[in-house]
């Protein structure tokens, strides 16, 4: 049985490039999809947020239309209610990476907010990373990486081949052209390579340990891919 450090954001909101604080939180099939995956597998998931805040699911991912129908929506909100682990997140700052065979950030707009500038999480994922140990991230959550930058604007990140949220996708759910920055435009920036697969279909991207998955669709093939490099 390996433990696996699911590291989910605190944030409620996202606010816009007009100041608008649009609802959010984590996207609900990338966090039932892996976690699914992992406690299928006989693995034990422990949550983590920014100062231990009970995180929020994006009420938007459990309408039937995002998540692929009302049987879907119902099975997703079922699973988010017979979690335990989100009721009782421990603090990024409490988080001994020694502790886990790997790490798995799911996304949500969420990370846009607070994830993007949290120190914590950026020094985390900078230990992942070296750790060599398996490091998931997907959809929006790539949006964490740009706080590994140390004050000369430098990543570990640096040319690691990624994928992301894709700006055609952000158009697609209305909000790219009200956001203050988009995901992948951020990313190139960071720099990394990234690249990206058909809009709305699972894409994942593997560069040493460092997993990263396009979509809410690629959460659970990458969830996938996680347990079988912890096999």
């Amino acid at each position: 049985m390996a433990k696996i450090l699911c590291v989910l954001t605190g944030a409620s909101y996202w606010t816009m490039k007009d100041g608008h604080r649009h609802p959010t939180g984590y996207w609900a099939e990338e966090f039932v999809a892996p976690y699914s995956v992992f406690t299928d597998a006989g693995h034990e998931v422990t949550v983590a947020t920014p100062a231990g805040v009970v995180p929020v699911v994006d009420t938007m991912s459990l309408e039937p239309r995002m998540a692929g129908g009302e049987e879907n929506a119902l099975r997703e909100e079922a699973v988010i209610e017979s979690a335990d682990e989100l009721r009782h997140p421990i603090s990024l700052q409490e988080v001994r990476l020694e502790d886990y065979d790997a790490v798995y950030y799911p996304g949500g707009h969420g990370p846009m907010e607070d994830l993007s500038v949290d120190p914590d999480s950026g020094a985390l994922l900078r230990e992942a990373l070296a750790s060599g140990n398996p490091l998931g991230i997907v959809c929006h959550a790539p949006a964490a990486l740009l706080a590994t930058r140390d004050a000369n604007g430098k990543t570990p990140f640096a040319n690691y081949r990624v994928t992301g949220f894709c700006n055609e996708e952000e158009a697609g759910v209305g909000f790219a052209d009200k956001a203050k920055w988009l995901l992948e435009d951020e990313l190139k920036k960071l720099p990394t390579q990234y690249s990206r697969g058909a809009a709305w279909e699972p894409y994942t991207v593997v560069d040493r340990n460092l997993f990263t998955g396009q979509n809410p669709a690629s959460s659970g093939p990458l969830a996938k891919e996680l347990v079988t490099a912890l096999s």
